[in-house]
């Protein structure tokens, strides 16, 4: 059994470099996750692998189904998740095609479910200083020191409502908040670990220069260009972080 999963985002909802397995199917207390979990091994580890926004990336982020896929991986087992998300870079450093590895989060979304225990059975207050496991950070910070390429050490993710991209305005407002990149998958996703008690970080991908930041409008070709390169990285960063998992 696997403990260790990857839940891809925008420009992950396979890999290649997978040796699958099997698919498995989990029914869940709060409806179906976003996909089947695909268990196979990956550079030489078993992993779980689970596509977000589903299979053919047909669910925006508002509408993922956030606590069917966290609880479902800790139901089969899990114990470790490594999240690949796409975002828009706003701090300078944050250019098209670089990795960060954020350790803090501001979470901008409205509506989504955010917890397991809303039931009235009790109620649970999460410590939530430290949104991101820092063992599992400092091990992809060790991987990444390794590779032909930067991996920006620390961040802060500003998770959005989406599906929408924001308005230069709000990326100012961000900005003075304290935001670094901006994203729209970042929340719920990283407290629902915490509250299961999942080992939780993320790879952020920066695939554009926010609202305001570039030269022009945010061009979806730009993003996907972006992406590729990207993407490729994240897969050299995970080659050379599994196995220290």
């Amino acid at each position: 059994m696997s403990e260790l999963a990857i839940i891809g985002g925008t420009g992950l909802t396979s890999m290649e470099q997978l040796e699958i397995v099997r698919r498995e199917v989990v029914h869940t207390p709060f409806g179906e996750p976003s996909a089947p979990f695909i268990h196979g091994r990956l550079f030489g580890k078993e992993v779980v692998f689970l596509a977000r926004h589903g299979p053919g990336h047909t669910i925006p982020p508002h509408k993922i189904n956030y606590r069917a896929n966290i609880w479902a991986l800790d139901y089969i087992g899990v114990k470790r998740i490594i999240a690949v998300a796409a975002v828009g870079g706003i701090r300078a450093d944050m250019l098209p095609g670089r990795l960060v590895i954020p350790d803090q989060i501001i979470d901008y979304t409205w509506g989504r479910a955010n917890t397991f225990f809303e039931d009235g059975s009790r109620v649970v207050h999460v410590d939530f200083t430290a949104p991101y496991c820092p063992e599992l950070r400092a091990r992809l910070l060790e991987a990444g020191r390794e590779l032909p390429f930067d991996v920006v050490e620390g961040g802060c993710y500003a998770a959005t409502q989406g599906p929408r991209l924001e308005t230069a305005a709000e990326i100012d407002r961000i900005e003075r908040d304290g935001g670094d990149i901006v994203g729209m998958t970042g929340m719920p996703e990283a407290v629902l670990a915490r509250e299961l008690d999942l080992s939780y970080a993320t790879i952020a991908v920066v695939a554009n220069l926010a609202a305001g930041r570039g030269d022009g409008p945010v061009s979806m070709e730009e993003i996907g260009r972006n992406l590729k390169l990207g993407m490729a990285r994240v897969r050299d960063l995970l080659e050379a972080t599994i196995p220290l998992v």
